[in-house]
């Protein structure tokens, strides 16, 4: 199996379909033998589906575990005395939580993972960052949630940190401004959840302007966000006005979705700038038939599942979830980048309700 470190020395979006498949093959059929080896809960389960993974030759046709496992499972691959860092997934309130158990080395791929695509599409250099949220939300520094997970991962391309927010989900005008003027001329890179930013962020702004009339111009910025809007959905708008809304109040033009889930931090899915999501190297969406559960073609709408290179320390490679979604293409987006690229179409109906959203909604809704 191909060492992560020279994986990481490929560029995110430079293989083609074959090249990719190749590098796939040998790294997730590996990590799943691995995983077997290491793992009780994972070798019962895919002795179950009746799998050798001894004769499987393309990872298409690995095993994948549904993402709700890892709430009624134990599922790792090292030594408890291992364990570096435990995520959690956001289960509202009565809700398991999934546990992803990471040692240092999963830890630290993860980490150098998302630089790698993230800087495909910001660039290299850390800038000024205002985080879209309250200081409160990052505590247990030992047991992330997704959420302080995510704005955790992001802190390490900012320079400088501000948060938008204040302990009461507030706007914090003051200290924007403070932020704003210290580094008036550069880029500014603005990151928080899609629901948040819509429900505390622009709305904020947008009262700003109507009392007092101030618009405060962030022309300048980069806006990330993820994390959907799931049980927020009658407060949602299309990804076209929420871009549209942002940059009438505040001026900013470059907004960047992503895709994600804390069962496989690092490998997230970036939106283009043709408002694609992709797969970089290090991962690969499948759309699946919910009938039989074989690949749909590129344009057919299925459940999706996604692979991932990194997960070494627990077995969370192959993972089938609870979205439906989309493959626009592959090799061919026209922002230049190879390998798939998709959309997400929502949540299967019936799924349980999880994520960001839904424990903010229950909180503060």
């Amino acid at each position: 199996m191909m060492e992560y470190s020279a994986i990481l020395n490929i560029p995110p979006f430079s293989l083609s379909k074959a090249e990719k498949r190749r590098l796939l093959n040998e790294r997730l059929i590996s990590l799943s033998r691995v995983h077997y080896d290491a793992c009780m809960n994972y070798r019962r389960i895919i002795d179950a589906l009746g799998c050798d993974l001894g004769q499987v030759k393309d990872y298409y046709d690995l095993p994948f575990l549904p993402v709700r496992l890892f709430k009624e499972f134990d599922l790792l691959s090292v030594d408890q005395n291992e364990i570096f860092k435990t995520m959690t997934s956001s289960g509202t309130t009565g809700q398991a939580v999934s546990k992803i158990y990471l040692d240092k080395v999963t830890a630290s791929n993860q980490q150098k993972t998302l630089v790698k695509i993230v800087s495909d599409f910001t660039g290299s250099a850390r800038m000024p960052m205002l985080i879209i949220d309250s200081p409160a939300v990052i505590k247990n520094r030992v047991m992330f949630s997704a959420r302080g997970a995510g704005i955790l991962g992001f802190s390490i391309f900012g320079a400088d940190k501000t948060y938008a927010l204040n302990d009461d989900m507030e706007l914090d005008v003051k200290g924007i401004e403070l932020f704003l003027d210290k580094h008036r001329g550069k880029s500014i890179l603005l990151f928080g959840f899609t629901f948040m930013i819509w429900q505390h962020f622009y709305k904020g702004l947008l009262k700003l302007h109507k009392d007092s009339g101030l618009k405060i111009d962030l022309s300048q910025g980069i806006l990330i966000h993820g994390g959907g809007w799931k049980r927020l959905i009658s407060e949602s708008v299309s990804p076209k006005d929420f871009k549209s809304c942002l940059r009438e109040i505040c001026g900013i033009v470059k907004v960047h979705d992503y895709y994600g889930m804390v069962e496989q931090t690092g490998c997230i899915y970036m939106e283009c700038e043709k408002g694609h999501l992709h797969a970089s190297i290090f991962s690969d969406v499948i759309t699946r038939r919910a009938i039989d559960f074989a690949p749909c073609t590129i344009g057919e709408i299925g459940i999706m599942q996604v692979v991932s290179m990194l997960p070494e320390s627990y077995p969370g490679h192959s993972l089938l979830t609870e979205d439906e979604g989309v493959i626009l293409g592959e090799d061919d987006c026209p922002c230049g980048r190879k390998g798939k690229y998709f959309k997400v179409i929502g949540r299967l109906q019936n799924a349980e309700i999880r994520g960001c959203s839904d424990t903010y909604a229950e909180k503060f809704c």
